[in-house]
């Protein structure tokens, strides 16, 4: 069996007397997209601040190719908040550029290294623009971009498209998969859209109310590339609704013959 990119065995975490992850399991292949569905509050983003070293575990071990995260070295993931969180009075090459420099590259060498990526995240002629000049969507592929030029082995996404509209939101996912379906970046996703997890994945985690553990995890069948063609396959529906009953609690509904 081939060693997980990212895996995560029997996590826990309680703040005082509130348990928030409780013996929590979950794995990502390389060149994997995987999301994590769960009710608010059941301790998502939690993990993620674990997998970022921002809070220690109580218990559990996250391994980076088979070798546990304190012996990884650098930081094997990059990770991308729920708000693009750029910077307002830094023009949009300067937030592009902000990580890398943040990591100790030069300002010279992080820009030779944004640039080539301008073209393909739809951003070629705004580097001199300020934030507030750009849409929602185009400063969602600003985040992304200067989380993609990290060049780390894991994404993590927090909810990345949870504050646009609905029509954005949904050309942002389409673009996504396009993206990563030339790039085959591992993700670990982060949502509360069953849509968009379906849509975008090929494992699906399904956590239970805090204390959070996995419920169920969903393998998506679907073919690739994926195409607005790909939401009216019966399939999208019976996963659906699969996923909606392990998050209400439900019965899995039974399919017929």
């Amino acid at each position: 069996m081939t060693t997980p990119r990212l895996e995560i065995r029997g996590l826990a975490k309680s703040f005082g007397d509130l348990e928030v992850l409780r013996d929590l399991h979950l794995r990502a292949d390389q060149g994997e997209f995987v999301s994590i569905l769960g009710p608010s509050g059941s301790g998502k983003s939690t993990t993620f601040s674990i997998l970022t070293g921002a809070t220690r575990p109580d218990a559990g071990e996250v391994l980076v190719d088979g070798r546990p995260l304190r012996e990884a070295g650098r930081a094997p993931f990059a990770f991308m908040p729920q708000k693009d969180v750029l910077f307002p009075w830094r023009r949009i090459m300067a937030n592009l550029t902000l990580g890398l420099e943040v990591q100790g590259v030069p300002r010279a060498q992080a820009r030779k290294r944004v640039e080539p990526l301008l073209e393909r995240f739809g951003l070629a002629g705004f580097e001199r623009a300020y934030p507030a000049q750009l849409s929602g969507g185009m400063r969602q592929r600003a985040a992304l971009l200067r989380t993609v030029v990290q060049e780390r082995e894991v994404l993590l996404l927090d909810e990345p498209f949870g504050a646009l509209d609905a029509l954005t939101r949904t050309e942002m996912q389409r673009w996504l998969e396009t993206m990563w379906e030339r790039d085959r970046w591992t993700v670990l996703l982060i949502t509360h859209d069953v849509r968009e997890a379906v849509f975008l994945s090929d494992r699906i985690y399904v956590l239970s109310a805090r204390p959070a553990t996995v419920v169920r995890e969903v393998e998506v069948p679907l073919e690739r590339p994926r195409t607005l063609q790909t939401l009216a396959d019966p399939r999208v529906a019976r996963i659906e609704a699969e996923l909606l009953a392990s998050l209400l609690g439900e019965r899995p509904i039974q399919q017929e013959a």
